[in-house]
């Protein structure tokens, strides 16, 4: 093999999209961040370079093309060269990778203040780029303050980048997530969002986000967080006005949704819910979140809870002179959702009627159908901005986005319908690498589409198939330890055999590769420290490919792991 064995579809997609005329900065950014997370700065640079000779009015692809320039190493003067003179044609991202440049060469202290220039200004701006970029500036400037001898402030920056017990390669720069065993997994950092008047939005203090609406008759809360801690520590930081809970609304059953509605339910509070919550709450309590990092200590509860009205159609209410829509949903997620609509601000609330797993991967739920139909009733409703229940969510699957994604992922289903009546398995129909064109025209769909492209498709493949499959899975059964008996038998019972596979399967990027080797590996030989090391570094390499877009892969690598990672501060 010269090659991968797999491939990143999610990359040669965005290269795709990234070429086509109106292509949305943001699908630029992932690919090239994407492209960096994958140590991929040789093709980053060849695709980048060639985009800044197609445009060369354009500032971003050359100082992309100059920032995997630099990476590669070698004399980094004309590396330079392309970084300074998009910096001096466009302020904001240009600065933004020369920073990062600049910083990741050779330690000099003069090519370091001027990384420390860049970078603090882009600080200085913060709020103009994604959290999720602030990452990777804290960490270069964690390196370019210690290169001028600034130590304190290093340490400082190297705390708030989240990355300090990292390895020093480490390529997780580029995403908002953080987990700890204690605290559990988090979209983004702890912060209180105003989007309209009289409401405020609680993100990054659990694994949910939840709202608080102030009326005149009180306070309306939307969701219930994971933990009551959770949601007290919400509340105690919040400027709300003094009165009461006078209404619980809550968009659907999941577990982090519910799990602190005693923090907020009093006397007098009405708790509404759609009126299949309570079956979609017994299933619930009989499911088991299988990764301790999910919720953390004491998450994953589903207490009982006896709404005082249940929806069943779309349903206005006036509390204390705010006039709310209620339409409850099939949804993607669960069959109980119901959004909230308010008229004067134009604000959907939607909870996880958008969740890209189509219901959590390891529950029997989710509807590729029931998101088609949500979206087309979104489309209906034709709010001006959509707050969905996690921040990922919200900054993702905005309501520009829509139209695109529901004619895009309208054809992907027919798409998979036809792969399965020809009987394809389902990698097989993965490995199509769907995009269809229709996204030509509505840029801001991209990213929202690769987000939930292929877990839509599993989706519908596992709810059409049966549990034997076209390619022979599932008809025979084996445990894990009698697939590493065969895979040792191949081995020669040799231990260096999977040392070996593995290492050249992680040199070439076949990171989930190489873990179905050294997972049976291990139990064949569970002493093995050089296996063991592999399996690290095989793990963190799949949480660096998932930092940006699949958040339930990347905690859950980070669990089996044992990595911990903290909130970009």
């Amino acid at each position: 093999m010269t090659g991968p064995i797999t491939r990143n579809r999610d990359i040669e997609s965005l290269k795709v999209a990234a070429r086509w005329p109106g292509a949305d900065q943001a699908t630029v950014v992932i690919l090239a961040t994407r492209l960096a997370a994958a140590r991929a700065d040789a093709d980053g640079y060849s695709w980048f370079q060639h985009e800044a000779d197609t445009h060369p009015d354009r500032a971003l692809p050359l100082a992309l093309a100059g920032f995997f320039q630099a990476r590669l190493g070698g004399d980094p003067g004309d590396a330079l060269a392309k970084l300074d003179k998009a910096a001096d044609a466009e302020l904001g991202l240009p600065h933004f990778f020369r920073g990062l440049a600049l910083a990741a060469l050779p330690p000099d202290p003069q090519r370091a203040e001027r990384a420390i220039q860049d970078l603090e200004f882009v600080l200085a701006v913060g709020d103009q780029f994604p959290l999720a970029l602030l990452r990777a500036v804290q960490h270069a400037l964690a390196a370019a303050y210690a290169t001028v001898g600034k130590d304190d402030l290093a340490a400082e920056a190297s705390r708030r980048s989240g990355l300090g017990s990292l390895p020093a390669d480490s390529q997780l720069q580029y995403g908002s997530y953080w987990v700890t065993a204690e605290d559990g997994f988090r979209f983004t950092s702890p912060r209180i969002w105003r989007p309209a008047p009289d409401v405020h939005v609680v993100q990054g203090y659990d694994f949910c986000d939840f709202a608080f609406i102030t009326t005149s008759e009180g306070i309306i809360a939307i969701d219930a967080g994971t933990t009551q801690a959770r949601v007290q520590a919400a509340l105690a930081e919040l400027d709300l006005p003094a009165g009461p809970i006078s209404h619980l609304i809550l968009t659907h059953a999941h577990f982090d949704h519910v799990g602190g509605v005693d923090a907020l339910r009093g006397p007098g509070t009405q708790v509404v819910a759609a009126a299949a919550f309570p079956a979609e709450s017994a299933d619930q309590r009989r499911n088991t979140v299988p990764f301790g990092y999910f919720l953390g200590n004491g998450g994953g509860t589903v207490p009982e809870i006896v709404p005082d009205r249940l929806i069943g159609e779309p349903t206005t209410l006036t509390i204390g002179g705010t006039e709310l829509v209620l339409h409850p949903t099939p949804g993607g997620e669960t069959s109980d959702a119901l959004m909230i609509y308010l008229p004067a601000s134009g604000v959907l609330f939607t909870g996880d009627v958008m969740m890209p797993y189509l219901g959590a991967p390891f529950f029997a739920e989710g509807s590729p159908e029931g998101l088609l139909e949500t979206l087309a009733s979104i489309r209906e409703v034709r709010p001006a901005a959509l707050i969905q229940g996690h921040t990922t969510l919200t900054e993702t699957f905005t309501i520009e986005a829509i139209p695109g994604l529901e004619a895009a992922l309208t054809l992907l289903r027919d798409q998979v319908l036809d792969g399965i009546r020809r009987g394809l398995a389902l990698a097989d129909i993965l490995d199509g690498n769907e995009l269809p064109d229709v996204l030509r025209d509505h840029p801001k769909a991209v990213l929202p589409y690769l987000v939930i492209r292929d877990n839509f498709s599993a989706r519908l493949y596992h709810q059409r198939t049966g549990y034997w499959k076209p390619d022979g899975q599932g008809m025979e059964p084996m445990t894990a330890g009698q697939h590493a008996a065969a895979l040792d038998l191949l081995a020669a019972g040799r231990e260096d055999a999977f040392t070996t596979a593995a290492r050249t399967l992680i040199g070439q990027g076949d990171h989930a590769l190489a873990l179905q080797i050294i997972e049976p590996g291990l139990l064949c030989h569970p002493a093995s420290t050089e296996l063991a090391a592999l399996r690290r570094t095989a793990l963190h390499r799949l949480m660096e490919q998932t930092q940006q877009l699949d958040p339930f892969r990347f905690l859950i690598y980070a669990d089996l792991a044992g990595v911990e990672i903290g909130p970009i501060r």
